[in-house]
């Protein structure tokens, strides 16, 4: 298969698509990924799959607040955490990923 059809087969959306990306080592692009930056990432996430975890709540809330804050302005999904029982954003996360970009 050529990077052409590659490119035009691999969906570039949804949360899938760079594990997808990933585990083909292939870029939306179409290139290579090179293999010293595979092998590192394979590297880190060996390590963070042995990493003792501290519950589903914990990090279902981290994801919220890591990804949300890319889409949901900051008092909305700070007022969407607290509906939901989360505890608040907190100084550290506003900013983190509020602060002056």
């Amino acid at each position: 298969m050529s990077a052409e059809t590659n490119l035009n087969s691999q969906s570039t959306a949804g949360a899938d698509a760079i594990d997808i990306a990933i585990a083909k080592g292939i870029d939306f692009d179409g290139l290579p990924i090179p293999t010293a930056k595979l092998e590192l990432y394979q590297q880190v996430m060996a390590l963070e799959a042995n990493r003792q975890r501290s519950g589903v709540s914990n990090t279902m809330r981290s994801r919220i607040v890591r990804i949300g804050a890319k889409h949901i302005p900051q008092e909305e999904l700070d007022r969407k955490l607290v509906d939901a029982g989360f505890a608040p954003l907190k100084d550290k996360e506003i900013a983190f990923f509020y602060g002056d970009k």
